[in-house]
């Protein structure tokens, strides 16, 4: 029989949640890899930002690595879905690297957008977060013509020559609001900025985002986000929640680091997870919710991700072959 505190406290659970279409196709390309080549499979960074993504990998036989000068010669490397700069693609080829391009083909997306923009003399605003990988490949693409812009508030030290060329592009791991605000100040800074063919914030991230953004908003005690620290999108879930209304929101790696005064004086407690995150951390916290008093979540969707992409093409043809031959 439900206790009346039962009664009174409500579990509830975003979706879309967990893994996005491109971090699963970079999981699945190093799952694929070891099987097909067997190990070691080293990986250039971590393949997405999840350690414990990374550590069951490790314990399947990939090495991951920082730099391509801690791979052997001839060796087999995976670059993370995160993207890498064409000087990283340049030393893989003169260390006669075997590589597999696990990027994701939203961020491969803005890419190409960066060398269109400096192929046609234009300078490009990259909005983003010094140090992340996305950001160092996508500002290599052409690096003469990339200035990094972090916050709305680093738009007033942006100066750019009167009557250059501007675009923005951004990582596409950001907080949704604050990327349009940045966006905004830009455009007052310089009116004839031009934007990218598309919004480079992935479809996951929106998604995601407005999905905390409808639970925080519904008088949300706790929004617990599930999600490594180094990873973007998972941060920005837990600022997206404060901002929309959620009295507390902490990011967790897994259930064992929740803190249980967290949980005291509250009564509606929001679970979501960050694109990186398998659902089984997701349902270890929604376990430990039910173990301290806490009902059994229910699923508020805000909408259905039905969106797949095909394995990197070299990690394909070789999967071909392996079936023919055998």
């Amino acid at each position: 029989m439900t206790s009346t505190s039962e009664q009174t406290k409500r579990v509830v659970v975003a979706a879309p949640r967990g893994y996005c279409a491109g971090v699963d196709r970079a999981v699945v390309t190093v799952e694929k890899a070891l099987d097909l080549y067997g190990p070691p499979v080293y990986v250039r960074k971590q393949i997405v930002h999840n350690r414990h993504v990374v550590e069951a990998l490790e314990e399947r036989g990939a090495i991951f690595v920082e730099e391509l000068d801690e791979v052997p010669p001839g060796a087999t490397v995976v670059f993370s879905a995160h993207g890498v700069s064409p000087a990283v693609h340049a030393e893989a080829a003169e260390r006669s690297l075997k590589t597999i391009d696990a990027t994701c083909p939203l961020v491969t997306k803005v890419h190409h957008e960066a060398r269109r923009f400096a192929a046609q003399d234009t300078q490009i605003l990259l909005i983003g977060h010094a140090g992340h990988e996305e950001v160092e490949g996508t500002m290599g693409e052409a690096p003469e013509r990339t200035t990094l812009v972090q916050s709305p508030a680093d738009v007033e030290n942006v100066e750019l020559p009167e009557g250059t060329n501007v675009a923005w592009l951004s990582q596409t791991t950001l907080s949704v609001d604050e990327t349009m605000e940045t966006v905004t100040r830009l455009r007052e800074k310089f009116p004839l900025l031009m934007d990218p063919p598309s919004d480079d914030i992935c479809y996951a991230t929106q998604n995601r985002q407005l999905a905390v953004k409808q639970i925080a908003s519904h008088g949300c005690d706790l929004m617990i986000v599930v999600g490594s620290a180094n990873s973007s999108n998972s941060v920005r879930l837990v600022e997206v929640a404060l901002d929309a209304g959620a009295k507390a929101s902490h990011r967790v790696d897994n259930a064992g680091e929740i803190d249980p005064a967290w949980l005291e004086g509250v009564s509606t407690v929001g679970v979501t997870s960050g694109a990186s995150v398998p659902d089984d951390l997701v349902q270890g916290v929604l376990e430990y919710l039910q173990e301290r008093g806490f009902p059994a979540a229910v699923e508020e969707r805000l909408t259905e991700e039905t969106l797949t992409f095909a394995l990197p093409p070299e990690l394909r043809k070789d999967l071909r072959r392996s079936a023919v031959n055998d």
